[in-house]
């Protein structure tokens, strides 16, 4: 068993969690942390970011943070530790950075199916992750 799992999700896409959460559980055991990821991408762009309201990305954030906390209580019971937590930038990086700052010792996380010209254009985040992790990386499709 791991003591504690970093699990990377999209709130908005179930494909995201639904097969990783419950190989993160299984990963964890009832003695585990379970720690859920929620990510608000960095815009990359002050032109981008002159369009979109005051505060967005901090109001993102506190909106991911919400449905990380509800996702939290719907999917785990009470026998599991889970912490949430709301980072801010690139996918991988942030994936990598988390892990690090919590000491993670597993992460687990989806890999959607190959597209050959979407992994050519910008590769994938999972694979990302698998490449420059210091610790273990489960992915599950």
């Amino acid at each position: 068993m791991f003591e504690k799992v970093l699990l990377p999700v999209d709130v908005n896409h179930p494909e995201s969690w639904e097969n990783a959460l419950p190989a993160a559980m299984r990963c964890a055991g009832a003695d585990g942390e379970i720690h859920l990821l929620g990510i608000v991408h960095d815009l990359g762009s002050a032109m981008i970011s002159s369009f979109l309201p005051e505060n967005f990305e901090q109001t993102a954030m506190e909106n991911l943070k919400a449905k990380l906390e509800e996702l939290a209580s719907t999917q785990f019971s009470s026998d599991y530790k889970v912490e949430t937590h709301v980072g801010h930038g690139h996918v991988p990086e942030t994936i990598l950075r988390v892990a690090e700052q919590i000491r993670a010792d597993l992460i687990v996380m989806a890999s959607h199916p190959p597209n050959d010209l979407q992994t050519l254009l910008v590769g994938s985040n999972a694979g990302k992750v698998v490449r420059h992790s210091p610790i273990p990386v489960l992915t599950l499709r």
